[in-house]
């Protein structure tokens, strides 16, 4: 994989994730980090991180990882089922996303996503399976 973060970032132009101020940090096979801020555009009324945005996150970091590991031009990446358990809470900082594969089928991606804050506290853990379907 020879993938640039600066290309990967310009991906997000005019998206969810640019609204969201989604950063790619690293991306390697079967591995993605990526952090987003915890301010306005991702906080709920209580001040706190939305568990939504937390979802986002996770959705972005593996979507990308499967769509690292497969041929764009063949198959299509299509997220399937994600579950999510939000175990602390943040009021302001980043949280970092930790995309990691567990299993690489030939029709079926399943993600581990650890959110964690800047002290490496875990705030969500989430388990993401994206289909891959032909083109």
């Amino acid at each position: 994989m020879n993938v640039k973060l600066s290309d990967l970032n310009h991906l997000n132009k005019g998206t969810l994730m640019e609204q969201l101020q989604i950063e790619y940090l690293e991306a390697e096979p079967g591995y993605v980090k990526a952090r987003m801020p915890v301010n306005d555009r991702t906080r709920q009324p209580m001040g706190i991180l939305h568990g939504g945005a937390s979802v986002a996150l996770a959705e972005t970091v593996a979507g990308l990882g499967s769509t690292l590991l497969v041929d764009m031009k063949t198959y299509d990446v299509k997220g399937a089922q994600l579950s999510a358990n939000h175990v602390g809470s943040i009021k302001e900082g980043y949280v970092f996303a930790h995309a990691r594969i567990l299993h690489q089928g030939k029709n079926t991606h399943l993600w581990d996503v650890e959110i964690k804050d800047e002290n490496d506290r875990m705030i969500s853990i989430c388990r993401l399976t994206n289909f891959i379907t032909a083109k």
